[in-house]
């Protein structure tokens, strides 16, 4: 007889004596959610390494901007593919095996990127990459949310966005070191190689580390229950989550109806448009977050400081400065996500995005020349440069963290993994269209994109105000 009190039917009940109140120990949850937040260093590492590598990469296979815009963005589609089966994956396989099947393959298409030898194996190693990274984007903020007391919550998901970053930042850093070293990412470092390779296989790395990590931290308690594995998810609970936790264990056991079957895209049907609003609202705060153009700053922002008349060296190390902006201002949301909640922080960062959006969009209207040759005259590059950084801290301390909080809370125990691998997917597509869409823009007007960036932060503002609803402080079994 075990002490999660499980009836011969299976789901277990509150005890009858005394509840048993644990305290929270924040410490041991946070290494835990930091481990699973791993899965988003790979995904900012990955999605950002590509950024030192453009205009090399094109050079050496005399790749048209059509055919670049397609190696960049390779990996988003890989991605896109990777969340939508992630959710059931978790659920039949478990969190844990997921993150560990994620690194695996991470690693090695890392390492086979750099062997590249046309745009088409380059295309199709980072296509599968893009495989796990997809996945991992949609485990780290299942698992987190669902190993979370509910005051942490908030702060602890926003490390998976902290991870994001600080992979990104951690990519440039290295492209810009490998191509100081070598004198360009086109030419050979001092220990043999191309310094734009050296950028592909140094995303191994942190793969073997989010894998190791992987291995020590426990399963989710909600997936344990779900296997009706409940003195292990009784005691991960203790160990993590604190609070009554045979209360706990009989509301999430009572919030999983489905029991230990899987869930599938028409578990989230709804009567309005094909699915629920809930499964709605998770997408469009998912494609939002991408159509404000930001990660047209992280992919392709050395190429274009390049291009208005920046020295490779210094448009790598502005595009690395930017990073620093973007992870401060992710600790400025982590500070205040559980404070003041998440929907006040989505529309205050729409607004600031749709201000610097704007006034980057009539910089670059200011414009002389075309090509190599485009430079933005008198102090109109330095307005636009501080309001690129203004529009990274608007994102940075908003929307960046915020939506994949929400992603990982937001939806019933139920759904979540399937619901958020859907959300995710639409995320990644997104991204996709963003970054593949993104050279032909530009070659039209930079003052065009950026003016578009504009108008869909402003209809992300609106969105927000209407149909998102606070999460703040409630358990996942309320949702």
């Amino acid at each position: 007889m075990t002490s999660t009190n499980e009836p011969p039917g299976g789901t277990p009940t509150a005890p009858s004596g005394p509840p048993e109140i644990v305290p929270t120990h924040p410490g041991a949850v946070l290494m835990v959610a930091s481990s699973a937040a791993l899965g988003g260093f790979l995904f900012g590492y990955d999605t950002a390494v590509i950024n030192g590598t453009v205009d090399a990469v094109r050079a050496e296979f005399g790749m048209t901007e059509g055919a670049l815009g397609a190696v960049v963005s390779a990996a988003l589609l890989g991605c896109a593919v990777g969340a939508w089966f992630a959710g059931p994956l978790a659920d039949r396989w478990g969190r844990i095996r997921v993150m560990l099947l994620a690194a695996i393959v991470f690693a090695v298409t890392s390492i086979a990127s750099a062997f590249a030898w046309d745009p088409i194996s380059l295309l199709a190693f980072r296509l599968f990459g893009g495989l796990a990274i997809g996945a991992a984007s949609v485990i780290a903020p299942a698992y987190i949310a669902e190993i979370s007391p509910a005051y942490l919550r908030g702060r602890l998901g926003s490390l998976q966005q902290l991870a994001i970053v600080t992979g990104i930042f951690a990519s440039l850093l290295i492209d810009y070191l490998l191509a100081a070293s070598a004198g360009g990412a086109a030419e050979q470092v001092p220990w043999g190689g191309t310094a734009w390779r050296w950028m592909f296989a140094s995303a191994a790395l942190p793969a073997v580390v989010y894998g190791v990590l992987a291995l020590q931290i426990p399963e989710s308690p909600r997936y344990l229950v779900k296997k009706q594995k409940l003195v292990q998810a009784k005691d991960v609970l203790r160990r993590f989550v604190g609070g009554n936790v045979d209360l706990k264990i009989s509301e999430i056991a009572r919030s999983l109806s489905g029991g230990d079957q899987v869930v599938n895209l028409r578990d989230l049907r709804g009567p309005r448009f094909g699915l629920l609003p809930i499964v709605w609202v998770g997408i469009l705060l998912s494609v939002f977050q991408q159509f404000v153009g930001i990660n047209v700053i992280f992919y392709y922002s050395s190429s274009l400081w390049h291009s208005v008349g920046f020295t490779e060296r210094d448009s790598l190390l502005i595009s690395t400065i930017t990073s620093v902006t973007n992870i401060v201002t992710t600790l400025v949301a982590i500070s205040l996500v559980d404070r003041i909640g998440r929907k006040p922080l989505l529309i205050i960062g729409a607004s600031g995005m749709v201000v610097t959006l704007g006034a980057m969009a009539f910089c670059f209207s200011q414009a002389v020349g075309s090509g190599d040759d485009l430079t933005l005259p008198g102090a109109y590059g330095t307005v636009a440069l501080i309001a690129a950084n203004l529009y990274v801290f608007s994102f940075g301390m908003s929307w960046g963290p915020v939506v994949w909080v929400l992603l990982g809370e937001m939806f019933n125990n139920r759904i979540r993994a399937t619901a958020l691998a859907v959300a995710a997917a639409a995320q990644w597509i997104a991204n996709w269209a963003v970054s593949v869409s993104f050279p032909s823009l530009a070659s039209v007007g930079l003052q065009f994109a950026y003016g578009l960036y504009t108008v869909f932060a402003a209809l992300a503002l609106v969105f927000v105000w209407r149909a998102v609803r606070e999460t703040k402080g409630r358990e996942l079994e309320e949702m």
